[in-house]
């Protein structure tokens, strides 16, 4: 089995994961990337046509410009952009490969020494798409796994059927269809908007009475313009109850309703991919889902063990964005330095 030594092992390729690995190579540390997905796997996954919240130059990585024509970057901005990082920095990501288990490996020093410096501390086992399983030793490990590796499920009957995503893309597929989408925060209304100007026939689902309060201001007016015309429909204060092949079935202040549906779209949040580090042993707080770490260098109890980004956020996603998590890079490798290589 082929078997590789770094410095540094990072799990995700998102922006705050790539941050890190540059942070590790700038001051002379081997560093390599891991994702189960693409580059930024989890931005290729947002709407095609999505414009960030953020300005460009608040989610740049790396010292590296990030330069548009408009105020705020769209999608297609940002995958061209951490694409052209990478390539910058020659990262070594190693993407469609999962991390399948993390075990620590034990140092024996020779008698009246200390632990060799940059010794391996733990193990990785991958395995890439065409089922190759490789191993890598890391003296340290970050885990940067985003906030798109568990969706929220609903839990009813029906949530498996094919016509049903946890995710959103862009709306041709939708034109001149009846769609249910479930929720009411940013997301949803993204896609309520881009599925209505496909064509499609939109009802919007949501357990609140009306629209998150954290909706985008320069989208706001346009997703209530729609709802108060009909444009959009909205079921407020409703749940879904079933969803079947052409219809979903919802409880709300009228009673029960059928609601004609060819695609659902289920877009009520995700969990964090704590995966790896419960197989590891980092304790995670059971109410707000944080793993344990320390917020100013990134450590988790475990030796060599770091977070980066959204991951630390626990089950509030709204904590730790691209602006505030590509920062943690710096954070980590200061404190390696410090305590860990001599």
């Amino acid at each position: 089995m082929e078997t590789t030594t770094v410095d540094l092992a990072v799990v995700g390729a998102g922006p705050c994961g790539l941050a890190a690995a540059i942070a590790a190579q700038r001051v002379g540390l081997s560093a390599v990337v891991f994702d189960r997905g693409c580059l930024v796997n989890g931005i290729a996954g947002y709407p095609t046509y999505m414009t960030f919240f953020s300005t460009a130059e608040r989610i740049a990585i790396g010292g590296v410009p990030f330069i548009v024509a408009t105020e705020k970057p769209t999608r297609r901005d940002a995958l061209a952009y951490y694409r052209g990082v990478a390539d910058v920095y020659g990262l070594d990501v190693r993407q469609y490969e999962t991390v399948q288990t993390m075990r620590q490996v034990r140092v024996d020093p020779r008698p009246g020494q200390s632990e060799p410096e940059r010794a391996a501390r733990w193990l990785l086992r991958s395995e890439k798409r065409s089922g190759v399983v490789r191993e890598t030793a890391a003296h340290a490990v970050v885990i940067a796994t985003g906030y798109f590796g568990r969706p929220n499920r609903l839990g009813v009957p029906g949530e498996s059927l094919p016509h049903v995503r946890h995710g959103y893309i862009e709306g041709h597929a939708a034109w001149r269809e009846p769609v249910v989408i479930v929720g009411g925060a940013n997301s949803a209304v993204d896609a309520a908007l881009d599925m209505y100007r496909a064509g499609a026939q939109v009802t919007m689902v949501h357990a609140a009475e009306g629209l998150d309060a954290n909706v985008k201001p320069w989208v706001r007016p346009e997703i209530e313009a729609r709802l108060r015309e009909g444009a959009i429909m909205a079921r407020f204060g409703s749940r879904v109850v079933a969803i079947e092949p052409e219809t979903v079935v919802i409880e709300g202040p009228a009673g029960s309703e059928r609601l004609p549906a060819t695609q659902v779209y289920t877009m009520t949040g995700y969990l964090p991919e704590t995966g790896l580090l419960e197989q590891i042993g980092v304790p995670i707080d059971t109410q707000s889902g944080i793993p344990a770490h320390d917020p100013i260098t990134m450590a988790t109890p475990l030796p060599g063990v770091y977070l980066a980004g959204v991951i630390a956020s626990g089950n509030q996603a709204n904590r730790i964005f691209i602006e505030n998590g590509r920062d943690h890079g710096d954070a980590i490798v200061a404190h390696l330095l410090r305590h860990s290589l001599r």
